[in-house]
């Protein structure tokens, strides 16, 4: 019984307090309004993660978990096999087209203009060095949609040395944000943000919220109700993880104007629905130079068409929906993720050549949800992506125990046993942040 406790459902752990206790009934309403004009009578049930007598019950069952058959990545949408770098270019944006149609939805031309203000700068001193702390400020342009606003956040902690630096933008909360419940306990060690300074990084944060809400009922207000123009989302219209990965390319540009970072060597982190919208922004945005993907489960690194934790059901579901095109509605109901094109090898194969760290907690400690070794497996289909553009796969064919990092390759992957979380994932992705991209 320990055990399925600690398996349960951790949707709302990437949550700020005031969106678990939101009222959904806008959100429901705009997620009916979209199934009628697909023509979507009903969705299928999700997992249910609470209950494991239910009919539905999650898997956390390997023998039950299935051997899927995934889609070809590495043969062109004419028959031709992908055999050289030119080959991969053409099949990346056939891959591209996918997602953008049948999962995240299109950046639209009406996307807005961001105008990016300095509102706050310090010098301090961390961990015993001396930095530079700013807070910018992302202003959406609405002249066209009064109606809506966004005002993107972004801060940001740099060492005070004489050559540029490299940074980890990560996908967080506002500032002086708590986790609703009990206190969580310290970390083990200095937190990620000391470690990185230490090996001469420095670190950022962008408020995913202030991109867009995570609430498919605010849909007509952030950068998507700029974008719309007061009229309702389409099919192929954008969800919220495009926008998210999106806002965060606006602030990937801000801080490369600053002289002071190297713009080559600007990451991104996330974890859990963040983790999907880190590895989304790695596939679109060529110009992130490494990625760091915890925890992202369905919809993210983890496949589609394994039986294991997150299904389907969950992600189309009036809480979740949102964060993908309408046309994704469509595979939980009267579709299935058999009957999708792609598969989640295909989206981190986007990320090839650059490097790319994938994590996750362990079953037993409360992360069999996100189905860790199903983003194993699909990272091991999307080495060749690597291999074809002369860089190095996943450096293990085999589910590796825990604790074990497979880090040899330029596609990456480690399973810690902290639960859900980055925390205990940072020292060897930093590890390999720094064998990959250096000091």
């Amino acid at each position: 019984m320990r055990l399925w406790t600690l398996c349960a459902p951790i949707l709302a752990l990437a949550l700020p307090a005031a969106a678990q206790q939101q009222d959904y009934t806008a959100a429901n309403a705009d997620r009916q309004a979209m199934l009628d004009r697909l023509g979507i009578a009903e969705i299928r049930a999700g997992a249910d993660g609470f209950n494991p007598s239910a009919p539905n019950a999650v898997n956390y069952d390997e023998a039950k978990a299935g051997t899927p058959q995934l889609p070809d990545m590495m043969r062109l949408n004419d028959g031709r096999p992908v055999r050289n770098s030119k080959d991969w270019d053409r099949r990346r944006r056939e891959i591209v087209e996918l997602f953008d149609r049948e999962i995240y939805g299109r950046v639209p031309l009406t996307a807005p203009k961001i105008t990016w203000n300095l509102v706050r700068e310090e010098k301090a001193s961390e961990a015993g060095i001396p930095v530079t702390r700013r807070w910018l400020e992302g202003v959406a342009d609405n002249r066209d949609a009064p109606q809506a606003s966004a005002t993107i956040r972004v801060r940001y902690t740099l060492p005070d040395r004489p050559e540029r630096v490299p940074v980890m933008l990560s996908f967080g909360f506002p500032e002086g944000f708590k986790f609703p419940g009990p206190p969580r306990p310290a970390d083990p060690g200095p937190p990620y943000t000391e470690q990185l300074l230490k090996r001469g990084w420095g670190y950022a944060v962008v408020v995913a919220n202030s991109i867009q809400a995570d609430n498919g009922g605010e849909l007509k207000t952030g950068v998507i109700g700029i974008s719309l123009r007061g009229r309702p989302r389409s099919p192929e219209d954008w969800g919220v993880l495009r926008a998210w990965a999106w806002g965060a390319s606006q602030a990937r540009e801000a801080l490369a104007s600053d002289a002071k970072v190297d713009r080559r060597r600007i990451g991104i982190e996330g974890l859990s629905r963040y983790g999907k919208a880190a590895l989304v922004a790695m596939a679109y945005d060529p110009h992130f130079a490494i990625g760091f993907v915890g925890s992202s489960g369905a919809g993210g690194a983890a496949l589609y068409r394994r039986n294991f934790g997150e299904r389907m059901g969950n992600l189309a579901a009036g809480g979740e929906y949102h964060w993908f095109a309408g046309n994704f509605l469509r595979y939980a109901g009267p579709k299935t993720e058999f009957d999708l094109p792609i598969d989640a090898h295909m989206l981190i194969a986007l990320s090839a050549p650059r490097p790319l760290f994938l994590g996750a907690g362990t079953v037993d400690t409360g992360d069999g949800w996100v189905d860790p070794k199903g983003s194993f497996l699909a990272a091991v289909a999307a080495s060749p992506a690597w291999t074809v553009r002369g860089a190095k796969g996943l450096s293990a064919s085999v589910f590796p125990p825990e604790l074990t990092p497979v880090t040899e390759g330029d596609l990456a992957f480690r399973q810690h046993r902290g639960g859900h979380n980055n925390r205990d994932n940072w020292p060897s992705f930093i590890d390999f942040a720094v064998r990959e991209l250096g000091r």
